[in-house]
């Protein structure tokens, strides 16, 4: 709103400079910029995010299979809690020599990690794998994909909307300067003859 006031304002002010104007004008484009091109842009850069993250999601639930373990020993020293102060029992991880069958049908046999507070053989547990069975990370669920879009798009509005602020101040900063500059050479110009000098008296 102060953008065009501010162009209303120096319409026909006689004491308006062009670059009164031109600062006016500029504030206004930037405004428009901000409230029309940065959520465009955000919400292109989410839609593609989203796009590309749940095709991830699509082929790792195609790639990545359940499968359930069995336990053959607890190996000694091996509980691992991530943080002592917000772990719940499902987030401490025991290492275990265990057996599982791969989705291709091969006999896997290995030491993992396994979400069992207190393993003991015979024990059942669920396990990413690949097709080969080899143990792969949980697939990307498809809300934590569209967060990660959303935040995406999110970014790129906010960045957008910084760079077009930082290259309004960037003209501003060059105008003040030739402004400075300007009224350096005037007084250089007017210096001998300001106050009572070269008045004859």
């Amino acid at each position: 709103m102060g953008a065009i006031r501010g162009v209303w304002r120096w319409r026909h002010n006689p004491l308006r400079r062009a670059t009164d104007l031109v600062e006016a004008w500029l504030a206004l484009v930037v405004l428009l910029l901000v409230l029309v091109a940065a959520p465009v842009i955000g919400s292109l850069v989410g839609a593609v995010a989203q796009d590309t993250l749940q095709r991830s999601v699509r082929e790792q639930r195609a790639d990545r299979h359940v499968v359930t373990a069995t336990v053959v020993k607890k190996l000694k020293g091996a509980e691992i809690d991530p943080d002592p102060d917000s772990a719940t029992a499902r987030d401490i991880r025991s290492k275990v020599l265990a057996d599982w069958t791969a989705p291709d049908g091969t006999a896997q046999h290995g030491t993992v990690m396994a979400s069992l507070n207190t393993p003991h053989a015979g024990d059942h547990f669920r396990l990413w794998t690949d097709q080969r069975g080899h143990i792969v990370a949980r697939p990307l669920d498809s809300a934590t994909a569209t967060t990660h879009a959303v935040l995406a798009g999110l970014g790129a509005a906010l960045l957008t909307a910084g760079l077009v602020d930082s290259g309004r101040r960037f003209v501003l900063w060059r105008m003040v300067r030739r402004r400075y500059a300007r009224w350096d050479r005037a007084w250089e110009r007017a210096g001998p003859d300001w106050g009572r000098t070269g008045t004859g008296s």
